[in-house]
Protein backbone atom coordinates (compact mmCIF):
# COMPACT_ATOMS: atom_id res chain seq x y z
CA UNK A 1 0.00 0.00 0.00
CA UNK A 2 1.46 3.50 -1.22
CA UNK A 3 1.15 6.51 1.11
CA UNK A 4 0.37 8.90 -1.91
CA UNK A 5 -0.65 12.09 0.09
CA UNK A 6 1.88 11.39 3.10
CA UNK A 7 5.01 10.95 1.20
CA UNK A 8 6.08 14.88 0.64
CA UNK A 9 4.28 15.96 4.00
CA UNK A 10 6.27 13.65 5.67
CA UNK A 11 9.32 14.44 3.71
CA UNK A 12 9.16 17.70 5.01
CA UNK A 13 7.90 17.18 8.81
CA UNK A 14 11.52 17.85 9.73
CA UNK A 15 11.78 21.57 8.40
CA UNK A 16 8.30 22.40 9.71
CA UNK A 17 9.40 21.17 13.26
CA UNK A 18 12.21 22.90 12.96
CA UNK A 19 10.65 26.25 11.57
CA UNK A 20 8.14 26.23 14.80
CA UNK A 21 11.54 25.79 17.09
CA UNK A 22 13.15 28.46 15.38
CA UNK A 23 9.75 30.88 15.78
CA UNK A 24 9.65 30.17 19.71
CA UNK A 25 13.53 30.59 20.02
CA UNK A 26 13.21 34.13 18.03
CA UNK A 27 10.32 35.20 20.62
CA UNK A 28 11.79 34.06 23.85
CA UNK A 29 15.07 35.88 22.47
CA UNK A 30 13.19 38.86 21.17
CA UNK A 31 11.44 39.32 24.81
CA UNK A 32 14.88 39.07 26.79
CA UNK A 33 16.53 41.57 24.28
CA UNK A 34 13.85 44.11 25.42
CA UNK A 35 14.48 43.59 28.67
CA UNK A 36 11.18 42.34 29.69
CA UNK A 37 12.74 39.26 31.66
CA UNK A 38 13.56 35.94 30.95
CA UNK A 39 10.52 34.27 30.22
CA UNK A 40 7.74 35.68 28.47
CA UNK A 41 5.18 32.64 29.43
CA UNK A 42 4.38 33.63 32.92
CA UNK A 43 2.46 37.12 31.37
CA UNK A 44 -1.34 35.34 29.76
CA UNK A 45 -0.85 38.01 27.08
CA UNK A 46 2.27 36.75 26.31
CA UNK A 47 1.84 33.26 26.19
CA UNK A 48 -0.91 33.73 24.32
CA UNK A 49 0.94 35.36 21.30
CA UNK A 50 3.31 32.50 21.47
CA UNK A 51 0.52 29.79 20.73
CA UNK A 52 -1.26 32.26 18.22
CA UNK A 53 2.65 32.28 16.51
CA UNK A 54 2.53 28.78 16.27
CA UNK A 55 -0.65 28.40 14.78
CA UNK A 56 -0.13 31.02 12.33
CA UNK A 57 2.88 29.69 11.09
CA UNK A 58 1.13 26.31 10.39
CA UNK A 59 -1.72 28.42 8.84
CA UNK A 60 1.28 29.78 6.50
CA UNK A 61 2.66 26.78 5.48
CA UNK A 62 -0.18 24.93 4.88
CA UNK A 63 -1.92 27.54 2.82
CA UNK A 64 0.74 29.10 1.00
CA UNK A 65 2.93 26.06 0.50
CA UNK A 66 6.16 27.47 1.67
CA UNK A 67 7.84 24.15 2.60
CA UNK A 68 6.94 22.77 -0.95
CA UNK A 69 10.00 21.53 -3.05
CA UNK A 70 12.09 23.38 -0.31
CA UNK A 71 15.13 20.53 -0.62
CA UNK A 72 15.29 22.09 -4.59
CA UNK A 73 15.26 25.75 -3.70
CA UNK A 74 18.23 27.46 -4.22
CA UNK A 75 19.77 29.64 -1.46
CA UNK A 76 18.30 33.10 -3.39
CA UNK A 77 14.83 31.08 -3.76
CA UNK A 78 14.60 30.08 -0.32
CA UNK A 79 15.45 33.41 1.22
CA UNK A 80 12.64 35.18 -0.75
CA UNK A 81 10.38 32.88 -0.08
CA UNK A 82 11.32 32.85 3.86
CA UNK A 83 11.51 36.52 4.09
CA UNK A 84 7.51 36.60 2.55
CA UNK A 85 6.80 33.90 5.15
CA UNK A 86 7.98 35.72 8.10
CA UNK A 87 6.38 39.30 6.70
CA UNK A 88 3.31 37.06 6.79
CA UNK A 89 3.75 35.45 10.00
CA UNK A 90 4.37 38.93 11.32
CA UNK A 91 1.63 40.64 9.46
CA UNK A 92 -1.17 38.02 11.10
CA UNK A 93 0.36 38.98 14.78
CA UNK A 94 -0.46 42.60 14.30
CA UNK A 95 -3.70 41.52 13.21
CA UNK A 96 -4.16 38.98 16.37
CA UNK A 97 -3.22 42.52 18.68
CA UNK A 98 -5.81 44.47 16.73
CA UNK A 99 -8.79 42.17 16.91
CA UNK A 100 -8.47 41.81 20.33
CA UNK A 101 -7.40 44.85 21.17
CA UNK A 102 -4.00 43.84 22.81
CA UNK A 103 -1.80 45.93 21.10
CA UNK A 104 -1.49 48.43 24.13
CA UNK A 105 -0.37 46.12 26.56
CA UNK A 106 1.94 44.28 24.15
CA UNK A 107 5.44 45.44 23.06
CA UNK A 108 5.57 46.24 19.36
CA UNK A 109 9.01 46.28 20.05
CA UNK A 110 9.02 42.50 21.09
CA UNK A 111 6.98 41.68 17.89
CA UNK A 112 9.23 42.98 15.54
CA UNK A 113 12.49 41.59 16.75
CA UNK A 114 10.48 38.29 17.22
CA UNK A 115 10.06 38.49 13.06
CA UNK A 116 13.73 39.44 12.15
CA UNK A 117 14.93 36.69 14.42
CA UNK A 118 12.81 34.69 13.51
CA UNK A 119 13.69 35.26 9.84
CA UNK A 120 17.02 34.80 10.60
CA UNK A 121 17.20 32.17 12.55
CA UNK A 122 14.56 29.41 9.74
CA UNK A 123 16.61 30.35 7.11
CA UNK A 124 20.10 29.62 8.94
CA UNK A 125 19.04 26.66 10.20
CA UNK A 126 16.81 25.48 6.97
CA UNK A 127 20.17 26.16 4.81
CA UNK A 128 22.46 24.35 7.64
CA UNK A 129 19.48 21.55 7.33
CA UNK A 130 19.33 21.16 3.40
CA UNK A 131 22.72 21.24 3.23
CA UNK A 132 22.71 17.77 6.05
CA UNK A 133 19.93 16.06 4.17
CA UNK A 134 21.87 16.37 0.88
CA UNK A 135 24.72 14.56 2.53
CA UNK A 136 22.06 12.09 3.36
CA UNK A 137 20.64 11.49 -0.15
CA UNK A 138 24.16 10.17 -1.58
CA UNK A 139 23.41 6.83 1.78
CA UNK A 140 19.31 6.82 0.68
CA UNK A 141 16.64 6.49 3.02
CA UNK A 142 14.40 3.98 4.55
CA UNK A 143 12.66 3.03 1.01
CA UNK A 144 14.35 0.73 -1.39
CA UNK A 145 13.57 1.62 -5.02
CA UNK A 146 14.47 -0.90 -7.95
CA UNK A 147 15.67 0.37 -10.93
CA UNK A 148 14.39 -0.77 -14.50
CA UNK A 149 15.70 0.78 -17.18
CA UNK A 150 17.20 -0.71 -20.22
CA UNK A 151 21.23 -1.24 -21.61
CA UNK A 152 21.43 2.36 -23.13
CA UNK A 153 19.87 4.51 -20.69
CA UNK A 154 20.56 2.75 -17.64
CA UNK A 155 23.25 4.59 -16.25
CA UNK A 156 21.78 8.16 -16.91
CA UNK A 157 18.75 6.81 -14.77
CA UNK A 158 20.62 5.92 -12.09
CA UNK A 159 22.72 9.10 -12.04
CA UNK A 160 19.55 11.03 -12.41
CA UNK A 161 18.28 9.50 -9.45
CA UNK A 162 21.33 9.95 -7.24
CA UNK A 163 21.77 13.90 -7.77
CA UNK A 164 18.07 13.85 -7.77
CA UNK A 165 17.16 12.00 -4.74
CA UNK A 166 14.66 14.29 -2.40
CA UNK A 167 12.29 11.13 -1.45
CA UNK A 168 16.05 9.52 0.22
CA UNK A 169 15.05 6.24 -1.45
CA UNK A 170 17.98 3.40 -1.08
CA UNK A 171 18.61 2.45 -4.47
CA UNK A 172 18.44 -1.42 -3.85
CA UNK A 173 19.69 -2.52 -7.75
CA UNK A 174 19.06 -2.17 -11.26
CA UNK A 175 17.33 -4.64 -13.89
CA UNK A 176 18.10 -4.16 -17.34
CA UNK A 177 15.59 -5.26 -19.70
CA UNK A 178 17.52 -6.18 -22.82
CA UNK A 179 20.72 -7.71 -21.62
CA UNK A 180 21.75 -9.89 -18.64
CA UNK A 181 24.66 -7.89 -16.95
CA UNK A 182 23.54 -9.46 -12.89
CA UNK A 183 26.69 -9.14 -11.10
CA UNK A 184 28.19 -5.94 -12.44
CA UNK A 185 27.22 -2.36 -10.96
CA UNK A 186 26.41 1.44 -12.41
CA UNK A 187 27.67 3.91 -10.33
CA UNK A 188 27.79 1.88 -6.98
CA UNK A 189 24.62 0.33 -7.72
CA UNK A 190 24.55 -3.17 -8.48
CA UNK A 191 22.64 -4.95 -11.72
CA UNK A 192 20.16 -7.55 -9.57
CA UNK A 193 18.65 -9.35 -12.31
CA UNK A 194 17.43 -9.10 -16.25
CA UNK A 195 14.07 -8.76 -16.93
CA UNK A 196 13.05 -12.79 -17.07
CA UNK A 197 13.85 -12.77 -12.83
CA UNK A 198 13.19 -9.31 -11.96
CA UNK A 199 9.70 -10.26 -10.44
CA UNK A 200 11.33 -12.90 -8.78
CA UNK A 201 13.89 -10.99 -7.31
CA UNK A 202 10.89 -8.32 -5.81
CA UNK A 203 9.31 -11.75 -4.74
CA UNK A 204 12.51 -12.36 -2.55
CA UNK A 205 14.06 -8.98 -1.31
CA UNK A 206 12.89 -5.91 0.52
CA UNK A 207 11.92 -3.90 -2.26
CA UNK A 208 9.63 -1.02 -1.47
CA UNK A 209 8.87 0.51 -4.96
CA UNK A 210 9.64 0.04 -8.44
CA UNK A 211 10.90 2.48 -11.03
CA UNK A 212 10.29 1.90 -14.51
CA UNK A 213 12.18 4.08 -16.70
CA UNK A 214 13.01 2.22 -20.43
CA UNK A 215 13.92 4.89 -23.30
CA UNK A 216 11.20 5.52 -26.36
CA UNK A 217 13.16 3.77 -28.72
CA UNK A 218 12.00 0.44 -26.67
CA UNK A 219 8.44 -1.22 -25.98
CA UNK A 220 7.70 -0.85 -22.56
CA UNK A 221 7.90 -4.48 -20.91
CA UNK A 222 4.12 -4.89 -20.16
CA UNK A 223 4.47 -8.69 -18.74
CA UNK A 224 7.00 -7.53 -16.00
CA UNK A 225 4.56 -4.70 -15.17
CA UNK A 226 2.02 -7.01 -14.84
CA UNK A 227 4.36 -9.24 -12.43
CA UNK A 228 4.95 -6.51 -10.34
CA UNK A 229 1.43 -5.32 -10.12
CA UNK A 230 0.28 -8.48 -9.09
CA UNK A 231 3.17 -8.65 -5.79
CA UNK A 232 1.89 -5.90 -4.97
CA UNK A 233 4.88 -3.63 -4.89
CA UNK A 234 4.21 -0.04 -5.71
CA UNK A 235 5.45 0.91 -9.36
CA UNK A 236 6.37 4.23 -11.02
CA UNK A 237 5.93 3.74 -14.75
CA UNK A 238 7.90 6.91 -16.84
CA UNK A 239 5.39 9.17 -18.25
CA UNK A 240 7.59 9.65 -21.41
CA UNK A 241 5.49 6.40 -23.00
CA UNK A 242 2.69 5.01 -21.26
CA UNK A 243 0.01 2.49 -22.02
CA UNK A 244 -2.51 0.82 -20.52
CA UNK A 245 -1.15 -0.20 -17.27
CA UNK A 246 -2.41 -2.55 -15.13
CA UNK A 247 -3.14 -2.54 -11.48
CA UNK A 248 -5.54 -0.86 -8.92
CA UNK A 249 -4.52 3.08 -8.27
CA UNK A 250 -3.12 5.12 -10.08
CA UNK A 251 -1.58 8.91 -10.00
CA UNK A 252 1.06 11.04 -11.44
CA UNK A 253 3.81 12.22 -8.94
CA UNK A 254 7.48 12.81 -9.39
CA UNK A 255 10.61 10.18 -8.80
CA UNK A 256 13.68 12.09 -8.94
CA UNK A 257 13.64 14.09 -12.00
CA UNK A 258 10.78 11.90 -13.60
CA UNK A 259 7.16 12.51 -14.01
CA UNK A 260 5.94 9.20 -13.35
CA UNK A 261 1.84 7.03 -13.61
CA UNK A 262 2.32 5.37 -10.03
CA UNK A 263 0.50 2.13 -9.26
CA UNK A 264 -0.71 0.45 -6.16
CA UNK A 265 -2.90 -1.94 -4.35
CA UNK A 266 -4.15 1.16 -2.49
CA UNK A 267 -2.64 4.35 -0.54
CA UNK A 268 -3.46 6.17 1.98
CA UNK A 269 -3.65 10.26 3.29
CA UNK A 270 -1.31 11.47 5.73
CA UNK A 271 -4.23 11.90 8.05
CA UNK A 272 -5.27 8.50 7.93
CA UNK A 273 -1.51 7.15 8.38
CA UNK A 274 -0.94 9.70 11.26
CA UNK A 275 -4.27 7.72 12.98
CA UNK A 276 -3.07 4.38 12.52
CA UNK A 277 0.36 5.00 13.70
CA UNK A 278 -0.80 7.12 16.68
CA UNK A 279 -3.18 3.95 17.43
CA UNK A 280 -0.29 1.67 17.05
CA UNK A 281 2.00 3.47 19.99
CA UNK A 282 -1.13 4.07 21.92
CA UNK A 283 -1.76 0.31 21.46
CA UNK A 284 1.67 -0.49 21.92
CA UNK A 285 2.40 1.04 25.11
CA UNK A 286 -0.51 -0.59 26.84
CA UNK A 287 0.11 -3.84 25.69
CA UNK A 288 3.57 -3.48 26.81
CA UNK A 289 2.37 -2.64 30.12
CA UNK A 290 0.15 -6.30 30.29
CA UNK A 291 3.33 -7.89 28.53
CA UNK A 292 4.89 -7.23 31.95
CA UNK A 293 2.02 -7.75 34.20
CA UNK A 294 1.58 -11.58 31.88
CA UNK A 295 4.90 -11.88 32.36
CA UNK A 296 5.08 -12.29 36.03
CA UNK A 297 2.98 -15.13 35.71
CA UNK A 298 3.17 -16.79 32.47
CA UNK A 299 6.90 -16.10 33.26
CA UNK A 300 8.16 -19.10 35.49
CA UNK A 301 4.83 -21.32 34.06
CA UNK A 302 7.06 -21.51 30.94
CA UNK A 303 10.50 -22.26 32.84
CA UNK A 304 9.11 -24.51 35.18
CA UNK A 305 7.63 -26.84 32.40
CA UNK A 306 10.45 -26.42 29.60
CA UNK A 307 13.84 -24.60 30.89
CA UNK A 308 14.95 -21.77 28.64
CA UNK A 309 14.54 -18.20 27.62
CA UNK A 310 10.97 -17.14 28.25
CA UNK A 311 10.58 -15.35 25.23
CA UNK A 312 10.88 -16.59 21.68
CA UNK A 313 12.80 -14.42 18.81
CA UNK A 314 11.95 -15.44 15.78
CA UNK A 315 12.86 -13.77 12.00
CA UNK A 316 10.33 -13.04 9.61
CA UNK A 317 9.27 -11.11 6.72
CA UNK A 318 7.40 -7.69 6.75
CA UNK A 319 6.82 -4.96 5.12
CA UNK A 320 7.53 -5.22 1.04
CA UNK A 321 10.44 -7.69 2.07
CA UNK A 322 11.81 -6.28 5.29
CA UNK A 323 13.39 -8.62 7.34
CA UNK A 324 12.79 -8.35 11.34
CA UNK A 325 13.32 -10.17 14.80
CA UNK A 326 9.59 -10.82 15.85
CA UNK A 327 8.82 -11.29 19.49
CA UNK A 328 6.55 -14.00 21.68
CA UNK A 329 6.15 -16.01 24.84
CA UNK A 330 7.74 -19.06 24.26
CA UNK A 331 4.98 -21.70 23.89
CA UNK A 332 7.40 -24.77 22.27
CA UNK A 333 9.89 -26.96 23.55
CA UNK A 334 13.50 -25.57 22.34
CA UNK A 335 13.78 -28.41 19.75
CA UNK A 336 10.53 -27.44 18.11
CA UNK A 337 12.07 -26.09 14.52
CA UNK A 338 14.51 -29.51 14.66
CA UNK A 339 10.99 -31.43 14.86
CA UNK A 340 9.34 -29.49 12.32
CA UNK A 341 9.92 -30.87 9.47
CA UNK A 342 9.04 -34.30 10.49
CA UNK A 343 5.19 -33.04 11.07
CA UNK A 344 5.41 -31.16 7.76
CA UNK A 345 2.79 -33.92 6.34
CA UNK A 346 0.20 -33.28 9.06
CA UNK A 347 0.30 -29.53 7.86
CA UNK A 348 -3.05 -28.62 7.38
CA UNK A 349 -2.15 -26.06 4.58
CA UNK A 350 -0.92 -28.29 2.70
CA UNK A 351 2.24 -26.87 0.64
CA UNK A 352 4.53 -25.15 3.19
CA UNK A 353 3.53 -21.81 2.48
CA UNK A 354 2.05 -21.95 6.31
CA UNK A 355 2.44 -24.23 8.49
CA UNK A 356 -0.45 -25.19 10.77
CA UNK A 357 -1.62 -28.40 12.59
CA UNK A 358 -4.58 -29.88 14.79
CA UNK A 359 -2.39 -31.34 17.68
CA UNK A 360 0.85 -29.88 18.02
CA UNK A 361 3.26 -32.19 19.85
CA UNK A 362 6.37 -29.61 19.71
CA UNK A 363 3.96 -26.97 22.18
CA UNK A 364 4.69 -26.84 25.74
CA UNK A 365 2.75 -29.97 27.55
CA UNK A 366 1.23 -31.48 24.80
CA UNK A 367 1.60 -34.79 25.00
CA UNK A 368 -0.24 -38.07 23.06
CA UNK A 369 -1.48 -40.43 25.40
CA UNK A 370 -1.17 -44.35 24.90
CA UNK A 371 -5.31 -44.29 24.71
CA UNK A 372 -4.67 -41.98 21.54
CA UNK A 373 -6.02 -39.20 23.86
CA UNK A 374 -4.65 -35.62 24.12
CA UNK A 375 -3.42 -33.85 27.19
CA UNK A 376 -2.12 -30.43 26.91
CA UNK A 377 -0.48 -28.02 29.05
CA UNK A 378 0.97 -24.25 29.62
CA UNK A 379 1.78 -24.07 26.21
CA UNK A 380 -1.66 -24.36 24.89
CA UNK A 381 -3.04 -22.46 27.25
CA UNK A 382 -1.36 -19.25 26.10
CA UNK A 383 -1.21 -19.94 22.78
CA UNK A 384 -5.50 -20.96 23.04
CA UNK A 385 -5.78 -17.55 24.89
CA UNK A 386 -3.29 -15.76 22.26
CA UNK A 387 -1.37 -14.49 25.60
CA UNK A 388 2.11 -15.86 23.72
CA UNK A 389 1.22 -12.73 20.86
CA UNK A 390 1.73 -9.92 23.82
CA UNK A 391 5.49 -9.54 22.98
CA UNK A 392 4.60 -8.37 19.85
CA UNK A 393 3.61 -4.41 21.46
CA UNK A 394 6.88 -4.03 21.15
CA UNK A 395 7.37 -4.80 17.69
CA UNK A 396 4.14 -2.62 16.96
CA UNK A 397 5.95 0.20 19.20
CA UNK A 398 9.31 0.06 17.54
CA UNK A 399 7.73 0.35 13.88
CA UNK A 400 8.51 -2.96 12.21
CA UNK A 401 4.07 -4.00 12.85
CA UNK A 402 0.76 -2.85 13.16
CA UNK A 403 -1.82 -3.65 15.65
CA UNK A 404 -3.83 -4.95 12.23
CA UNK A 405 -2.10 -6.10 9.84
CA UNK A 406 -1.20 -9.28 7.47
CA UNK A 407 0.80 -11.63 9.81
CA UNK A 408 4.13 -11.78 8.85
CA UNK A 409 5.41 -14.57 7.60
CA UNK A 410 8.85 -16.91 7.84
CA UNK A 411 11.68 -16.55 5.31
CA UNK A 412 11.22 -20.49 4.47
CA UNK A 413 7.60 -19.69 3.53
CA UNK A 414 7.92 -16.89 1.18
CA UNK A 415 11.14 -18.72 -0.86
CA UNK A 416 7.89 -20.87 -1.79
CA UNK A 417 5.48 -18.12 -2.67
CA UNK A 418 4.38 -17.47 -6.10
CA UNK A 419 3.88 -13.70 -7.48
CA UNK A 420 0.54 -12.97 -6.28
CA UNK A 421 1.12 -14.15 -2.94
CA UNK A 422 3.50 -11.46 -2.11
CA UNK A 423 0.95 -8.93 -2.38
CA UNK A 424 -0.01 -9.85 1.12
CA UNK A 425 3.31 -7.81 2.39
CA UNK A 426 2.23 -4.59 1.18
CA UNK A 427 1.46 -3.35 4.42
CA UNK A 428 3.29 -3.68 7.69
CA UNK A 429 2.52 -7.07 9.58
CA UNK A 430 -0.22 -7.04 12.13
CA UNK A 431 -0.93 -8.77 15.16
CA UNK A 432 -4.33 -9.50 14.19
CA UNK A 433 -5.71 -9.11 11.05
CA UNK A 434 -8.88 -10.38 8.53
CA UNK A 435 -8.21 -13.83 8.25
CA UNK A 436 -7.52 -14.32 12.38
CA UNK A 437 -10.98 -12.90 12.28
CA UNK A 438 -12.37 -14.82 9.39
CA UNK A 439 -12.69 -17.94 11.50
CA UNK A 440 -8.78 -18.82 11.10
CA UNK A 441 -9.63 -22.60 12.70
CA UNK A 442 -11.40 -23.36 9.42
CA UNK A 443 -9.39 -21.76 6.54
CA UNK A 444 -7.09 -24.70 5.68
CA UNK A 445 -6.47 -23.13 1.93
CA UNK A 446 -3.53 -20.66 1.49
CA UNK A 447 -4.94 -18.88 -1.13
CA UNK A 448 -8.29 -17.82 0.89
CA UNK A 449 -5.40 -16.63 3.17
CA UNK A 450 -4.08 -14.69 0.56
CA UNK A 451 -7.31 -13.46 -0.95
CA UNK A 452 -8.83 -12.23 2.73
CA UNK A 453 -5.15 -10.33 2.97
CA UNK A 454 -5.35 -8.74 -0.34
CA UNK A 455 -9.33 -7.64 0.56
CA UNK A 456 -7.98 -5.92 3.69
CA UNK A 457 -5.18 -4.12 1.71
CA UNK A 458 -7.48 -3.00 -1.58
CA UNK A 459 -10.04 -1.56 1.21
CA UNK A 460 -8.03 -0.76 4.22
CA UNK A 461 -8.92 2.33 6.34
CA UNK A 462 -9.20 3.42 9.94
CA UNK A 463 -12.72 2.22 10.27
CA UNK A 464 -11.55 -1.16 8.87
CA UNK A 465 -9.21 -1.49 11.73
CA UNK A 466 -11.24 -0.77 14.25
CA UNK A 467 -13.73 -3.46 13.19
CA UNK A 468 -11.23 -6.01 12.61
CA UNK A 469 -10.32 -5.05 16.77
CA UNK A 470 -13.41 -5.39 18.23
CA UNK A 471 -13.87 -8.91 16.58
CA UNK A 472 -10.27 -9.99 17.52
CA UNK A 473 -11.77 -9.49 20.93
CA UNK A 474 -14.59 -11.28 20.27
CA UNK A 475 -13.24 -14.37 18.93
CA UNK A 476 -10.22 -14.20 21.43
CA UNK A 477 -12.94 -14.74 23.96
CA UNK A 478 -14.96 -17.11 22.16
CA UNK A 479 -12.43 -19.49 22.59
CA UNK A 480 -11.81 -19.86 25.85
CA UNK A 481 -15.24 -19.14 27.56
CA UNK A 482 -13.02 -19.17 31.00
CA UNK A 483 -11.58 -15.38 30.21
Amino acid sequence: MYRKDSESWLKHADFIILDMICLQLAYVLAYIIRLQGICPYGNIIYRNMAVFLELADLLVIFTTGTMKSVLKRGHYSDFIVTLKHSVIVGALALLYLFMFQQGLAFSRLTLILTIVLYFILTYVVRELWKNLLRKKMEDGGARNLLIIASRDNAEQVVQNMQENNYARFTLAGVVITDEDRTGREIHGVPVVSDEKNAAMYVCQEWIDEVLVAVPDSLPYPDKLISQLTETGVTVHLNLAKVANVPGKKHFVEKVGNYTVLTTSLNYASTGQLLLKRIMDIVGGLVGCIFTGIICIFVGPAIYIASPGPIFFAQERVGKNGKKFKMYKFRSMYMDAEERKAGLMKDNKLGDGKMFKLDFDPRVIGNKVLPDGSHKTGVGDFIRRTSLDEFPQFFNVLKGDMSIVGTRPPLLSETSLYELHHRARLAIKPGITGMWQVSGRSDITDFEEVVRLDKEYIENWNIGLDIKILFKTVLVVFRKDGSM
